[in-house]
């Protein structure tokens, strides 16, 4: 007989059906003998009985996390789990679990040590409410697809190594290329340009990229996911805030309408189709802003998280939106392809979007003239000779662009009001973390 998923059960009553799924826990009662069996889409009770001694020998062998299928009668039965059991005809162990679990799956109490529940990552994420995240991100992911495709941009996958860098070379992982050192990508954002030199005019990607950056904080790690926008013939990096807040709304409205109520029924959180426009606001202008609510300042050309997570309130209290485009950052803190304002070349056309108090995108507008991109990369200390085949695609015409990159876990962060991007990632990589 054909496995069926437990979400299906309730609409069999009364036929023979197979599951197969991990044994969340066994009650043995002697005459009698209660498994709650779990999958990928719910639970449900069986019901050894004592008519089924074959049954019951094999009961007492079962572990807790055993995989087990189990074929059997559906019933309605309005006090078991879920509404539904199953008597079963036959059960079949398929993989037998070690008695003691290093962590429970079934936690009771406080939740686990974090750093426990990492080096057991895999048993972590056997839990419903971890999973959800990851259907989420799917859905997530599907619907950032469908958007990019629908508004005519084309995938590109670009390499994940490079001879230089993109952004900061110290932030830089070194491995060894045959007879050459190369580096791990930052950024796919030099691969992006040469999509526009080639005339993609609107590309998008999803990869990894990797920063050497030694941070321990809950929003750091060295290995995560982007999602990668860039587009030809923009008029300014404005163009690109009404393209990204569309996205945005996309998105969410998707996973609101597939997940919203579990959402909130297991994170405590209700999640928010965003309204559109997103409010704006200058960088100068939004530093006046945070400092008058007395956020600490890490850093006068940027924000601090306190800053941040500041400024995400005060939007909220005043426009009711969790989201903020900061825009027109200073040239200093900004990559060397940023473009700069004709008027003032100390601010780049550059911008933050954040959601809830936490930048989960950077953008520009890009500089695309030779001659200027040459004279930007000399002044953020770079030698001109490693970026020669970047600089190349800007000899021979190149229309003006520009771009932007969200950062899928704190975007899931926000969504599920986690504070963790541990908690978000599926195997996460961080400074002392290279297991499992």
């Amino acid at each position: 007989m054909k496995r069926i998923h437990i979400s299906k059960v309730k609409e069999l009553v009364g036929k023979s059906v197979t599951v197969s799924g991990f044994i969340e826990s066994v009650r043995d009662q002697g005459s009698i003998a209660f498994i709650l069996l779990r999958d990928i889409t719910g639970k449900i009770q069986v019901v050894v009985s004592k008519e089924k001694p074959e049954l019951l020998k094999i009961v007492k062998g079962l572990t807790t996390e055993s995989v087990v299928e189990i074929t059997g009668l559906v019933k309605e039965e309005k006090q078991a789990p879920g509404g539904f059991e199953i008597m079963p005809s036959e059960i079949i162990v398929l993989s037998l679990s070690e008695p003691e679990l290093p962590i429970p799956v079934v936690e009771k109490g406080e939740e686990t040590e974090q750093q426990k529940r990492l080096d057991y990552r895999w048993l972590d994420l056997r839990k419903p409410e971890k999973q959800l995240i990851f259907k989420v991100w799917t859905t997530m992911e599907q619907a950032f697809r469908e958007f990019c495709i629908s508004e005519g941009l084309i995938e590109i996958h670009s390499p994940k190594t490079t001879v230089t860098s993109t952004e900061s070379g110290s932030e830089l992982f070194k491995v060894k290329y045959f007879d050459q050192e190369a580096c791990l990508v930052q950024s796919p954002q030099l691969y992006k340009q040469m999509a526009m030199a080639a005339g993609f005019e609107k590309v998008f990607e999803v990869g990894p990229v990797f920063r050497a950056n030694p941070s321990f904080t809950s929003r750091h790690d060295t290995e995560f996911t982007m999602y990668d926008i860039e587009m030809s013939f923009i008029e300014s990096h404005h163009d690109l805030f009404d393209f990204e807040e569309k996205m945005i709304q996309v998105m969410i409205k998707a996973i609101v309408e597939k997940y919203g109520e579990e959402i909130e029924r297991i994170y405590k959180r209700k999640l928010v189709v965003p309204s559109i426009p997103f409010p704006r606001i200058a960088f100068w202008e939004a530093k006046k802003i945070v400092k008058g609510l007395g956020a600490k300042s890490e850093k006068e050309n940027d924000f601090s998280p306190e800053e941040e997570r500041a400024l995400g309130e005060y939007i909220m209290k005043k426009h009711g939106h969790e989201f903020v485009f900061v825009y027109d950052y200073p040239t200093a803190v900004r990559a060397f392809y940023s473009m700069r304002h004709e008027e003032d070349p100390s601010i780049s056309k550059t911008f933050d979007l954040l959601y809830g108090g936490l930048e989960i995108t950077s953008g520009a507008q890009r500089e695309h003239q030779y001659e200027q991109l040459k004279k930007q990369i000399l002044e953020k200390g770079f030698k001109v000779e490693p970026f020669k085949s970047y600089l190349d695609c800007f000899r021979y015409g190149c229309p003006p662009h520009g771009g932007f990159a969200p950062g899928h876990t704190r975007i899931l962060m926000k969504i599920f009001g986690i504070n963790n991007v541990r908690e978000v990632t599926y195997l996460y990589r961080g400074v002392n973390r290279l297991t499992p």
